[in-house]
């Protein structure tokens, strides 16, 4: 196997390559660990880090708040009445790196692939209808749906999206938010504390310290009901 580089952007490379890569990974490539896990990936983490609707290639991370899921509890829910809508989440490699600037408005943060599928629309505008609420699992997630807002209307959408969400920004069509606690100085923090507030999550997070809550990508979740 031969590469070419096609491009650079600070620390990653855009490369073409003379065969299908696909086949090449699955039978060389390890399984990505977040930085913050100190071990090798093991044969467990193929299936463990990873969500149990996961269907497409591409991404280089789990979305992680999607690993608290399982079938059955997919199935109570639905019985509950919370349906589950599914979109494509490419997570890219910059969704662990700190934000280093003073003023987070001069960041450029990395973009990641997303696919917001017609029918995804169609249930979000059926649940404001019978004014429900739409309940984002993980912060990815929020990203793309409001990625593909246009004028507080969802759309469908396939691209790359570049959408920094922080303090201040509003939000158009997730109503609550469920999501893994992050790392500091992170964009999903920032995030996180666009839609709940700043004080409210240093609160939740003190307090998920004093409880021994496990934190990252296999720990625990909060639910955010602003």
């Amino acid at each position: 196997m031969t590469a070419r580089v096609e491009g650079r952007a600070q620390r990653l490379f855009d490369l073409s390559f003379n065969t299908d890569l696909g086949p090449f990974l699955a039978a060389n490539g390890e399984v990505p660990l977040p930085p913050y896990i100190d071990r090798p990936a093991g044969p467990q983490d193929a299936e463990r880090y990873q969500t149990v609707y996961a269907r497409e290639g591409g991404a280089v991370a789990a979305p992680t708040a999607g690993l608290h899921f399982d079938v059955s509890l997919l199935g109570t829910l639905r019985e509950r009445g919370v349906d589950s809508v599914f979109l494509t989440l490419h997570v890219g490699i910059g969704t662990f790196a700190p934000v280093p600037e003073n003023r987070i408005e001069d960041h450029q943060l990395h973009s990641e692939w997303i696919s917001v599928p017609q029918n995804l629309c169609e249930a979000v505008e059926l649940t404001r209808e019978r004014n429900g609420r739409v309940i984002a699992v993980g912060t990815t997630t929020v990203r793309a749906l409001e990625s593909a807002s246009h004028d507080g209307v969802l759309k469908p959408f396939e691209g790359e999206t570049k959408l920094f969400i922080y303090p201040g920004f509003q939000f158009r069509e997730v109503d609550i938010l469920l999501t893994n606690f992050h790392l500091p100085e992170s964009s999903l923090l920032m995030l996180v504390s666009a839609f709940a507030g700043r004080e409210r999550v240093l609160d939740a997070y003190q307090q998920a310290v004093t409880q021994e809550y496990r934190f990252f990508s296999y720990g625990d979740a909060m639910l955010v009901m602003p």
